[in-house]
């Protein structure tokens, strides 16, 4: 895969990406670092289609593209083995290699509840399970992970690393995540956005500034109208832990509007919301 001179503008806004060049070799793990809105998930669709740059040429690699957005649309009320079965058809599989293929993926990635789960009912971790497992239904030449980390427990690390190294022996894997023990411990390179540039990183820094953490307490209302959240696998989701009535969540700050947002969502109510630092 390479890119030339890629840049990305919306309309009269300040470029996002500028004359970005990057070649990815085969079997390469190459992550893509930089803050939040430094351009990354803009990089990844354009590289795998979704988006077309402003100026630029894309080389894409002959063969599959798997790719996991950051956010993995879930609310079909088709079953997680269902959707994969079908996918894998699309793609080429027979119906029996697509059966197998899926119930490999999924047990592997020990989805909750079971293959036969339906998509919308999906915790964010279980979506995201489903997502890798979706881009790996037919062996990529190019795998494309928008922070894949997310919402998955640290459990299931050593396999999206088991998966990521599959892909590489075949192809090549290109990601982003904000997790930077997972990036040092699987990329074999590292390149860094600042101002929509992309540079060579040689290391990631092993110190960070201190997170501010929020406590919110949320709980149900009533218990029979609230939706059942897996709120430890949630995306910035420090750790969680049970109150008198509730679940007390404790959140990075950058990601608090989003568990506010699926406590209302899901029926719950929102009792304290207060600062840890």
């Amino acid at each position: 895969m390479q890119l030339q001179g890629i840049s990305k503008r919306y309309e009269r806004d300040r470029p996002v990406l500028r004359d970005v060049d990057l070649e990815v070799a085969p079997e390469e793990r190459l992550a893509i670092v930089g803050g939040n809105g430094s351009g990354k998930s803009t990089l990844l669709r354009i590289i795998v289609g979704l988006s077309r740059p402003s100026t630029g040429t894309v080389r894409s690699p002959k063969g599959a593209i798997g790719y996991v957005p950051e956010r993995f649309p879930c609310h079909d009320r088709m079953s997680a083995a269902s959707y994969l079965r079908h996918l894998g058809r699309i793609r080429g599989l027979g119906s029996r290699a697509a059966r197998r293929r899926a119930d490999e993926l999924l047990e592997r990635l020990a989805l909750v509840g079971g293959s036969g789960t339906p998509l919308r009912q999906l915790s964010k971790g279980n979506a995201q399970k489903v997502a890798l497992a979706q881009a790996m239904m037919v062996p990529p030449r190019l795998l494309v992970l928008d922070e894949p980390a997310s919402g998955l427990a640290e459990s299931v690390h050593g396999v999206l690393a088991d998966l990521m190294r599959e892909a590489a022996s075949g192809g090549a894997v290109l990601f982003t995540e904000h997790h930077d023990a997972f990036v040092r411990k699987n990329a074999t390179r590292i390149c860094r956005i600042t101002n929509g540039s992309l540079e060579p990183a040689t290391s990631l820094p092993e110190t960070r500034h201190p997170r501010k953490i929020f406590r919110v307490g949320v709980v149900p209302k009533p218990r029979e109208a609230s939706h059942e959240l897996d709120w430890a696998n949630m995306r910035g989701v420090v750790r969680t832990r049970p109150s008198d009535d509730g679940v007390e969540i404790h959140v990075l700050d950058e990601h608090q509007e989003d568990i506010l947002l699926a406590a209302l969502k899901n029926g719950w109510s929102i009792t304290t919301v207060t600062s840890e630092t």
